[in-house]
């Protein structure tokens, strides 16, 4: 059996998280094309993930203290 950790716990976010990423990756300097991104380097991937994670994190801190 596999399992798959791509699983969605919210399947509604789904649309607000794509517009998230692209703009991610225009604030980065990553040209991502509407589909398929596979032929993107890693590194770039990692900006853009690693962008979202430090806004989302930032995000829940100031909900936290009442920003």
């Amino acid at each position: 059996m596999t399992n798959n950790s791509n699983k969605k716990l919210v399947p509604e976010a789904m649309d607000s998280l794509d517009r998230f990423k692209y703009e991610v990756a225009s604030e980065v300097g990553v040209n991502l094309k509407n589909g398929y991104n596979g032929d993107i380097s890693a590194k770039d991937a990692g900006k853009i993930g690693g962008n979202m994670v430090r806004k989302m994190i930032q995000q829940a801190e100031n909900q936290m203290i009442g920003k």
